[in-house]
This record gives C-alpha cells, sequence and structure tokens, in this order.
C-alpha cells in the first residue's frame, strides 16, 4: 500500500528512518516535498502537497527525530 500526502505521521517516521541525520527544521518545504515524493512507499500526486501538510509533515518528522 502507498502513502498519500494524508498518511502524515506514516511519511515522518519513514522520513526519519531514512534520513536519521538531517535536522527536519533545516529542511526547506520544496526539498522535504522532493524528499517525500522520492520515497519508494509515496504514490500521491506529487503536487497535492500543500504547505499546510508539508510543515505537518516537518513538525511530525522533527517529533520522530527528537523522540
Amino acid at each position: 500500500m502507498k502513502l498519500t500526502w494524508r498518511d502524515v505521521d506514516e511519511i515522518a517516521r519513514d522520513l526519519a528512518r531514512r534520513y536519521p541525520e538531517t535536522d527536519p527544521l533545516n529542511v526547506e518545504l520544496p526539498q522535504l516535498r522532493a524528499m517525500i515524493v522520492g520515497l519508494p512507499v509515496f504514490g500521491d500526486e506529487p503536487d497535492a502537497g500543500t504547505d499546510e501538510i508539508l510543515e505537518a509533515i516537518q513538525e511530525a518528522w522533527y517529533d520522530e527525530h527528537e523522540g
């Protein structure tokens, strides 16, 4: 099953696993979008992710990173 933009927490966990040394707060939104779209588990429309969704993913990723 492929992830969609609505799968904020699952995307954040995958980003935390794939990029353990990356500080999520240092990732610009365009770069974050590219990282998400590049995930093998991601299967939604690349342009459907709004800034609000990206910010929610970034926040959840930060929580995972600091966890």
